[in-house]
């Protein structure tokens, strides 16, 4: 399936916890190994990004969209 969305993750599902109008799908992530981020230049100066650095990827969405 092929999606614009670039924050896409590959998984399995470890847990399907039917409710009476919704559903909590765990979904275990596999792949992949790397994300990419598309930034401002200036958000990346003012972080003073460079390889090799420790930084945390978020990942922000209102709402999560499972396709099989």
């Amino acid at each position: 399936m092929k999606l614009s969305a670039r924050n896409q993750l590959e998984g399995k599902v470890t847990n399907v916890d039917l409710g009476a109008v919704m559903a909590n799908i765990k979904i275990e992530i596999t792949e992949p190994n790397v994300i990419t981020a598309v930034i401002t230049k200036e958000s990346a100066e003012n972080l003073g990004l460079s390889e090799g650095d420790d930084v945390t990827a978020i990942i922000k969405s209102t709402e999560v969209i499972i396709g099989k």
